[in-house]
C-alpha cells in the first residue's frame, strides 16, 4: 500500500518507534472492532488474522463480553492464547480451562450494591444481575431486563434473593432500569475506591456496570504480554473502538483506533484506521504488520 493511499484512509497522530519486526502479539477487541452490528465477523478479518499468524505473530482477544459469549469469535479467528473478557476481569485459557487471573468484586461491595438498590427501588424498577463463574443470576425480570435479553441465547437464573450468593466470586454486577435518574443516583452512591462503575446504554436501556477497581484492559493485556508471553509493550499491537480500549491502546507499542471510535479514543491512539464496515482491522494490519 502506498503512503499516499494510506493517508487517505487513516490518520497518523504520531510516528511510533515500534516496527513490524517488533510486533509479536496482536490484541483485538470484539464488538465494533472485528464483530459488526449484526454480530458477524467479516471475511477480511479472518483472512488477515491467518496472514498475521503465518508471520509468527500471536493473536489475542480482549473484550467486555462474558467468557461464553466471547468463544464463537475467539474460535473463529483461531486464537490459542488465554482469552481476556469482562473488560479484563477474567483471563482464562480456552484450551486448558486454566484461569490465569480473576479480579472479582469484594463481597462487601456487592452487599453495598444490594443495600442501595433495595432502598432506591421498591417497585421492581431496578433489575440486579450477578455475573458469577459465567452464570448470570438476576433479581427480577422487569421491563428493562426483559428487553435486554431479547434475541440473546443467555438464559438467566432468576433468584429473588441474591444475598445468599454474596460469598461467591462475582466478576461483575450490572443494574438495569428504564429510569436514568435512579441509575445515576446509584452510581453516585457507589463512587468510591472499592469499585469501578460505568453507566452505558444498550437497546435504549440504561445500565450501571460495577467491576473490581483494578479491572481494565491495560492491566490484562500487560499481564498477558509480560507475565505469560515474556514480551514488552513494544512487541504488542492493539486495535479497539471504545473508551474501555484506551488503556490497552496507550500501553501497546502500536495502538490503533477504529474509524468508528469516539474522538477521545482516536486521540489516544498512535494511528486511526477505517471503520469496521471498511475493513479497518485489515487496513491497520496491512500497514503495521504485513509490511514487506
Amino acid at each position: 500500500m502506498s503512503e499516499n493511499k494510506n493517508r487517505n484512509i487513516s490518520t497518523l497522530r504520531t510516528v511510533p518507534s515500534t516496527t513490524a519486526t517488533d510486533i509479536r502479539l496482536l490484541v483485538l477487541d470484539l464488538d465494533g472492532t472485528i464483530v459488526d452490528k449484526s454480530n458477524q465477523i467479516r471475511d477480511s478479518v479472518t483472512q488477515t488474522v491467518d496472514l498475521v499468524k503465518r508471520r509468527g505473530v500471536a493473536v489475542a482477544i480482549a473484550t467486555g463480553r462474558r467468557y461464553q459469549s466471547s468463544l464463537p469469535a475467539y474460535d473463529l479467528i483461531g486464537s490459542t492464547l488465554p482469552l481476556i473478557c469482562y473488560e479484563g476481569g477474567l483471563i482464562r485459557d480456552r484450551h486448558t480451562g486454566i484461569t490465569h487471573r480473576h479480579w472479582p468484586l469484594g463481597p462487601h461491595v456487592v452487599s453495598q450494591i444490594l443495600d442501595h438498590t433495595e432502598r432506591l427501588s421498591l417497585d421492581g424498577r431496578l433489575s440486579v444481575h450477578f455475573h458469577i463463574e459465567d452464570d448470570l443470576y438476576v433479581s427480577n425480570l422487569n421491563d428493562a431486563s426483559s428487553k435486554f435479553f431479547e434475541g440473546s441465547t443467555v438464559v438467566p437464573v432468576i433468584v429473588s434473593d441474591l444475598r445468599p450468593l454474596l460469598n461467591r466470586a462475582t466478576t461483575k454486577v450490572m443494574v438495569l432500569s428504564d429510569d436514568v435518574e435512579i441509575i445515576t443516583r446509584l452510581s453516585i452512591h457507589l463512587n468510591n475506591s472499592d469499585s469501578r462503575t460505568r453507566i452505558t446504554e444498550y437497546k435504549s436501556i440504561t445500565l450501571l456496570e460495577v467491576f473490581h477497581p483494578t479491572v481494565n484492559k491495560r492491566l490484562a493485556v500487560s499481564y498477558l504480554a509480560e507475565e505469560i508471553m515474556a514480551l514488552r509493550p513494544e512487541n504488542v499491537m492493539a486495535i479497539g473502538d471504545d473508551f474501555t480500549d484506551i488503556g490497552m491502546l496507550e500501553y501497546s507499542g502500536i495502538g490503533v483506533a477504529m474509524g468508528n471510535a469516539p474522538a477521545a479514543v482516536k486521540a489516544c491512539a498512535d494511528w486511526v484506521t477505517t471503520t469496521i464496515e471498511k475493513d479497518g482491522v485489515a487496513r491497520a494490519v496491512e500497514r503495521w504488520i504485513l509490511v514487506d
